[in-house]
């Protein structure tokens, strides 16, 4: 998996070297930072703007990039005995992913589900589009959502799921046990799903509006849970 663009690159070299496997730099970078990478011990590979940018897909690489270990996902298990959780429900932009990761967890969150074809989810883009944050919050993976939550009722949580016509959240006291559902960017949240919530949760629009991206909207409610 490859990492690129300074501040990804950065984070990763102070708080999880061990992630990193080859180092690439396309860039002249400052003393004090090529003294910090150079510690890690390993290996710094000097490639043109074209090995650069093949290596990043074409992305903003900034001059820094990096090979990394395959993304560790939190077990399920472990997942459950966290608080206020997030758990995405068929969501496929990884853009929309790392930037709710990212929300969650300067939040507070205690982890994120994602449920969905998870064969098919970039973690790379997600780990991106995160700042790094992706690797600061457990992260699991479900095929099985409904089956999930009915464990997650069976330990305590309560179920809320983000959906237009959602009551206020000023309507209730959220505990730590609280799980908030977030449905995919084009079919929501299956009915299947909302059936199994215990209520459902809305943002008033002052503005003639439908909607908003996945990602703004989960800020806003979470943020409500969290404080209120």
């Amino acid at each position: 998996m490859i990492i690129y663009g300074k501040q990804l690159f950065l984070h990763l070299l102070k708080h999880h070297k061990d992630k990193l496997e080859e180092i690439y730099l396309a860039k002249e970078v400052q003393k004090d930072i090529f003294s910090q990478i150079a510690k890690v011990g390993l290996k710094i590979q000097k490639v043109d703007n074209q090995k650069a940018q093949a290596l990043a897909r074409g992305g903003n690489h900034q001059g820094f990039l990096a090979k990394v270990k395959d993304y560790e996902f939190a077990n399920l298990n472990e997942i459950k005995k966290s608080d206020y959780l997030v758990i995405l429900y068929g969501l496929s932009d990884v853009g929309n992913i790392g930037a709710i990761v990212r929300t969650a967890y300067a939040l507070g969150a205690g982890g994120i589900v994602i449920v969905g074809k998870n064969e098919s989810l970039a973690m790379q883009g997600v780990v991106r589009a995160s700042s790094g944050a992706a690797y600061e919050l457990p992260i699991a993976l479900c095929t099985d959502g409904l089956s999930f939550i009915n464990e997650l009722k069976q330990v305590g949580f309560k179920i809320y799921a983000a959906n237009a016509g959602g009551k206020n959240t000023k309507e209730f006291e959220f505990e730590p046990k609280t799980a908030l559902i977030m449905g995919s960017e084009g079919e929501g949240i299956p009915n299947k799903v909302l059936q199994k919530c215990d209520e459902s949760l809305g943002i008033n629009m002052r503005k003639d509006w439908d909607s908003l991206n996945v990602s703004v909207a989960f800020g806003i409610l979470f943020d409500r849970i969290i404080n209120g």
